[in-house]
């Protein structure tokens, strides 16, 4: 099979698209020499922005908004041109170089696409990316890859997806229940202590942390994204919140001047919206 390389001729939507990301370059190119805010970014400054970028990002894609995923794609765009830039002034990198990396990887971690491997489905690509993955980076652990700085419940998400790719995972999805199971009455036997003693605040967090990951490898297996599951919880609680302090706000009331039953009452009526 052919590994694609720079064609010599380009459909007119190609065209349009390369003429719009030389634009961006070019731009790129005026603000870092003219504008005072931009000519003193660096990488470490940028971080923090690109970051907020990125959960706006996820924001808009959670909503279903397209005009705001496509805005937000662009501010992520303008970040990574940034970067390369920014690695070009210090002859660390060009964004060339980024993209002929990223090609590069992609046709070496696709061998059932550019090459011989043989493949079955979706899954057997997961793992076979994961080894060659686990080859290219000569990392001693298979988890060596995971980002410490990741939020918790997305480092163990990616922490159980990369032991599935060397096989180690559980079979069937209810013998992950059955644990799941076993992970709650740990925690209720830390937590709920019937003789009245002081409960162990440490072994009952560590009970706890174990009853999330045993429900993070559960939702794998029925897949479903965690992250995303309780980031709409979030964002439904958020809402009906908003709607409870909005009737309180008619009534001429402060939350904390009602009654449990009185907002439950409103909370009731948050949930048929």
């Amino acid at each position: 099979m052919s590994i694609p390389s720079q064609p010599q001729l380009f459909s007119p939507e190609r065209m349009n698209q390369l003429i719009a990301f030389e634009r961006l370059l070019s731009i790129m190119d005026d603000l870092r020499e003219k504008c005072p805010w931009d000519k003193k970014q660096t990488m470490e400054s940028l971080r923090h922005l690109t970051i907020e970028e990125t959960y706006e990002l996820s924001d808009a894609i959670l909503e279903g908004n397209m005009e705001e995923i496509k805005k937000e794609l662009g501010d992520i765009m303008l970040h990574l041109v940034f970067y390369a830039k920014i690695g070009s002034e210090t002859g660390d990198f060009d964004v060339s170089e980024v993209l002929h990396s990223i090609c590069d990887k992609l046709v070496s971690r696709h061998p059932h696409i550019y090459g011989d491997t043989k493949i079955e489905n979706a899954e057997d690509v997961k793992q076979n990316w994961e080894k060659l993955k686990l080859k290219e980076k000569g990392n001693k652990s298979v988890l060596g890859g995971v980002p410490q700085s990741l939020p918790a419940l997305v480092k163990a998400m990616r922490i159980q997806e990369k032991a599935r790719g060397v096989g180690f995972d559980w079979e069937e999805k209810e013998q992950v229940w059955a644990k799941v199971e076993e992970e709650m009455q740990e925690f209720k036997a830390e937590f709920n202590t019937e003789n009245g003693q002081e409960i162990n605040v440490e072994k009952a967090e560590a009970e706890f942390g174990d009853v999330l990951f045993s429900l993070v490898n559960y939702a794998r297996f029925i897949d479903i994204n965690p992250e995303t599951a309780l980031e709409r919880t979030n964002k439904k609680f958020i809402k009906r919140f908003q709607y409870l302090e909005g009737k309180a706000k008619e009534m001429g009331k402060q939350l904390s001047e009602m009654t449990l039953a009185e907002m439950d009452v409103f909370w009731e009526e948050a949930k048929r919206f």
